[in-house]
């Protein structure tokens, strides 16, 4: 397989693990794209075809302007997939795990041109062997990744471990956020979640050495009851 893991943290300070997609599921998704273009380029043309040499004016307009905007509107509006990259469950985002924004979007498709010389994304694919992350220029230029999408899952559960009742009774906002914390904890970083655990921090007693490691006990404590209002 040529597909490889890469790591990467979101500006909220989120760990993600983007399964990179390589060169041979990205150019399935081109030729999945490609075949929708040209069957929309046959409906046009051949609908305007009747309107002579007028009506085929607006067709090599309509085709261009399909051509240069199909990516960058799809990818842009849905979730950085063209059709093609969601049949193959792939998507394009930024290089930090945020998702993809409108210039970034624009300028890797712009610059498909370029990627596609000498021929059939040529440059393209020899400058996604050699940068480690299966990176085209365009990708390069306007800092994109493409990865595999995972499916959605629950929402986790606290790590298994100890439980215990906090020193103090807590509202169900206090409930909700400690449980939220918990569940959060293994996709954050250990600096982010440090930076968490200080924010709850007046729920610890004094003599609490780890603030994030407490808070896990009393979120399984909670976890073992329905919550509740103290008020």
């Amino acid at each position: 397989m040529l597909d490889t893991t890469a790591r990467s943290e979101t500006p909220e300070g989120v760990d993600l693990q983007l399964r990179l997609a390589g060169p041979l599921v990205r150019a399935q998704a081109w030729v999945y794209d490609l075949v929708l273009r040209v069957l929309a380029y046959g409906a046009i043309t051949g609908v305007l075809a009747y309107l002579g040499r007028f009506g085929w004016g607006v067709a090599l307009v309509l085709i261009f302007l399909i051509e240069w905007l199909y990516p960058f509107w799809f990818e842009l509006r849905r979730g950085g997939a063209t059709p093609g990259k969601r049949a193959m469950g792939i998507y394009a985002l930024q290089d930090n795990g945020a998702p993809l924004e409108w210039r970034a979007a624009l300028l890797r498709n712009l610059l498909r041109a370029v990627d596609f010389a000498p021929v059939l994304y040529g440059l393209g694919l020899v400058t996604m062997a050699v940068t480690g992350r299966f990176q085209r220029l365009g990708d390069l230029a306007a800092g994109t990744l493409v990865a595999y999408r995972e499916d959605a899952a629950s929402a986790p559960e606290a790590a298994g471990g100890p439980a215990q009742a906090p020193p103090v009774p807590l509202g169900l906002a206090e409930q909700q956020a400690l449980l939220a914390f918990a569940e959060r904890g293994g996709a954050l970083s250990p600096a982010r979640r440090a930076e968490l655990a200080a924010v709850l921090s007046p729920l610890l007693p004094d003599e609490e050495p780890d603030g994030a490691e407490a808070l896990q006990r009393y979120a399984r404590w909670y976890q073992g009851a329905a919550l509740t209002d103290p008020d």
